[in-house]
């Protein structure tokens, strides 16, 4: 097999505007942090719009494509079958969309939404409680798993119907940008991807790993301290550099089958040992109101008010999502090999929103039910103990507690390996030059990043520094990837048009003729 070549322009670029980016944080945190979060306050307040706008967007884009003749082009052969079965497919998707952070926001998320409501509602009250258990359902919905899924179309295009062996970012704005992607322009939007992906990853493993030290805690009364979260820092990063040395079909697709299978219990327990009548009721009460609301919340910016829920939460989700997109649609788009354009979508849409709701109705609303029972003082705890010791107390109080918190920390260590599995590989593949179909990026490569994921956030952990800080400076970020976004969504359509003029695509009306001849 031919020795894959490093670009080494974007991937020793990535690695020093990191350090250059970070280092300051680290050796001062508090300045770094008040500037960042002063250009945080702006973008969020003067720019929050185009947040907004692109989310609304994408959402237009997403159902003309997949309902057009557009959307029944398979992103391989014509005929070609899926590389991998659905349920491992739509595993590896969520678990390295969303990873530890499900479990972190699906069981405390409410409580901020119901102590501060959107709408101008009253806090504490049942309107309150109604709109704390949707709003986290939404920010976890539609709208991000299509911001997700909609960079994997031009990538998978190019990649497996073109024959294009380079999964970069750079490549699929060609269409738009023509040959300057070749040149700086192209690095630079490399780059900046990575940065980004970087940043974001970074914080993700950080945020992750108290929660998982406050289960250990819990289950074996080992005292919290820096050392156990740099312990499991390492054990994390140890398990997805072994996976990241195995590949997708050995590495990824098996830690997300087994993590989608322990998830599951997880929530069947809770669901039958928990407040089973209440998670019911809520449960339908919040995806009715999310139904009824979808546009209005969608679209809602509070210009009258202005308390900052918009900018605090919606803007904040969709840079969020925003700036992990071409990293996910990069990595989507390899795992969807003889998958269709509308597949791609709907089965990211719906397998996506799906596996957060669930995991919000169950585990938000065991959470709720506490507070509102006051069986659990959950947001008081919540302002003296802070989310992950808040979280595994709310685990606990089921009758198979330690049971469910021990398979809770399994958990949510598996969801770190495979996020941060699959950021590796995807940056590994961002810095080889040409890579086929059939191959992986060098193993080494795919160490090296897999290390390099973890030095930040054991940076933060040891100075006990403000892991906001780069959380925000990540969606800081975000702003420079939306445009990008926008020039690969204008670029792949018009390479699509041009390639169905040249003849170099068949779409006909038939299923067995969906794809490119």
């Amino acid at each position: 097999m031919k020795k894959l070549k490093i670009d080494k322009y974007t991937f020793f670029s990535a690695l020093a505007i990191l350090l250059m980016v970070c280092i300051p944080l680290i050796l001062f945190p508090e300045q770094g942090e008040a500037i960042i979060n002063k250009a945080f306050k702006f973008i969020t307040h003067n720019l929050g719009f185009m947040y907004i706008w692109e989310g609304l967007a994408a959402l237009v884009f997403a159902i003309w494509i997949s309902f057009s003749k557009y959307g029944k082009i398979v992103l391989g052969d014509p005929n070609e079958k899926p590389e991998f079965k659905t349920f491992s497919w739509a595993g590896m998707l969520f678990c390295a969309g969303i990873g530890a952070s499900i479990l972190y926001w699906g069981t405390i998320e409410w409580a901020y939404y119901f102590t501060a409501p959107p709408f101008g509602l009253e806090k504490g009250t049942w309107l309150a409680a109604e709109w704390a258990a949707t709003y986290g359902i939404f920010h976890w919905g539609p709208t991000g798993w299509i911001l997700y899924s909609l960079p994997a179309l031009p990538i998978g295009y190019s990649y497996f119907v073109k024959k294009k062996p380079v999964l970069k970012i750079s490549e699929v704005c060609r269409g738009v940008l023509g040959d300057r992607v070749d040149g700086v322009l192209g690095k630079i939007i490399d780059v900046l991807f990575m940065f980004g992906l970087l940043g974001g990853a970074g914080t993700t493993l950080g945020l992750g790993t108290p929660m998982i030290a406050a289960g250990i805690h819990k289950v074996t009364g080992i005292s919290q301290s820096v050392g156990l979260n740099l312990l499991i820092l390492i054990i994390v990063t140890v398990i997805f550099s072994f996976s990241a040395y195995s590949g997708l079909k050995k590495g990824i697709k098996v830690l997300s089958d087994i993590n989608i299978v322990l998830m599951l219990i997880i929530l069947a327990i809770i669901f039958i040992t928990g407040p089973t009548l209440f998670i019911i009721k809520m449960g339908t009460t919040s995806i009715g109101i999310l139904i009824q609301n979808f546009v209005r919340m969608d679209t809602w910016m509070d210009p009258v008010l202005n308390t900052g829920f918009s900018e605090n939460w919606t803007v904040f989700y969709w840079a969020w999502w925003t700036i992990y997109a071409p990293f996910m649609g990069l990595f989507i788009a390899k795992i969807s090999r003889g998958r269709t354009i509308r597949n791609v979508i709907g089965g990211s849409v719906l397998f996506g929103t799906m596996g957060c709701a669930l995991v919000f109705v169950i585990l938000g609303n065991l959470g709720m039910s506490l507070q509102l029972t006051n069986a659990l003082p959950v947001i008081e705890m919540l302002s003296e103990n802070g989310a992950p010791e808040t979280i595994i107390s709310i685990i606990s109080t089921l009758p198979l507690g330690n049971v469910v918190v021990i398979l809770f920390t399994i958990v949510a260590i598996i969801f770190l390996a495979t996020t941060f599995d699959s950021a590796s590989y995807t940056l590994a593949a961002v810095t080889t030059e040409k890579i086929s179909g059939d191959q992986d990026p060098a193993r080494w490569n795919r160490l090296f990043w897999a290390f390099s994921l973890s030095l930040l956030p054991a940076s933060l952990l040891i100075i006990d520094g403000p892991l906001s800080t780069l959380q925000t400076a990540s969606i800081i970020g975000g702003l420079p990837i939306t445009p990008i976004i926008v020039i690969m969504m204008v670029s792949f359509v018009k390479v699509l048009r041009k390639d169905e003029i040249e003849g170099k695509i068949k779409i006909t009306s038939s299923e067995n003729n969906r794809s490119c001849a």
